[in-house]
């Protein structure tokens, strides 16, 4: 064990797989303790069976109640919060605006920014009391999709515009007490991202695309194929006093698609 986290307290939100599941491993290896939000039922089970000693809680981070349940429980457990990581989102699978059917376009977007930007807000409104006595920092997941075209469709990009909105905003709000930063990860190994449930995507998972390894890798410079412990580590930074001059920035772990050809 490593003590970059040393004595921090912290609560991930989308924690049942991929990056948020990974962040907590992290975050436990480097001296941390963790209290989860998961809407899975059944990630919830595998998250107590993994990490018994971990308070989970099963909502939905789209709601005040689940996110005030695992703060109070967070801070019931550990006597304060710390840190406050989000790692929840869903996925468009690329619909672009001629493709979305009108009829669907209502139900579409109000879930897209539900889950990928109200979850955020619901998540740091519920924290920000403990936050503040801890003078903690935030830590939301941001994505290569909100620097550059193509990597998802008009809701998804645009969803994750708006956390990059998050971010600045919440930074300058909450500054000197709290430090935001975001996460802003490119395509992910065995992430179970899933598509929209009002697209009648919601049993497609992206982490399951065919040849998925080599084309993550194919299309960045580094030639690299990511997963969720690869991003983890940026969160742990982050998170930690090391970062303690950070904030309303993001780090881009995308395997350098920002200096493609």
């Amino acid at each position: 064990m490593s003590d970059w986290l040393d004595g921090k307290r912290a609560l991930v939100v989308g924690a049942g797989s991929g990056i948020g599941r990974a962040v907590v491993d992290a975050f436990r290896q480097e001296g941390a303790r963790v209290a989860v939000l998961e809407r899975d039922p059944l990630k919830c089970d595998a998250l107590r069976e993994a990490v018994p000693d971990t308070p989970v809680t099963c909502g939905d981070a789209t709601t005040r109640a689940a996110n005030d349940e695992a703060v109070a429980r967070a801070v019931d457990a550990f006597g304060g919060l710390d840190v406050l990581v989000d790692c929840v989102g869903v996925f468009d699978f690329y619909r672009g605006i001629g493709e979305l059917d009108a009829d669907l376009l209502d139900q579409a977007f109000d879930e897209m920014f539900a889950v990928n930007v109200k979850s955020h807000l619901h998540t740091v409104k519920a924290a920000l009391p403990a936050l503040r006595a801890s003078r903690g920092s935030i830590v939301l997941t941001e994505s290569t999709s909100g620097y550059f075209p193509g990597r998802g469709g008009v809701l998804y990009v645009s969803s994750k515009f708006a956390v990059r909105g998050l971010v600045t905003t919440l930074a300058h709000e909450l500054a000197p007490d709290i430090r935001v930063n975001g996460v802003a990860p490119g395509g992910t190994l065995g992430t179970d991202l899933r598509g929209l449930g009002s697209l009648g995507m919601d049993e497609r998972s992206l982490g399951s695309t065919p040849g998925r390894a080599e084309e993550l890798a194919g299309r960045v410079p580094l030639r690299v194929a990511l997963s969720g412990a690869d991003h983890a580590w940026s969160y742990v930074f982050l998170a930690s006093d090391r970062s303690r001059g950070i904030t309303g920035t993001a780090l881009h772990s995308d395997g350098g698609i920002g200096v493609k050809a």
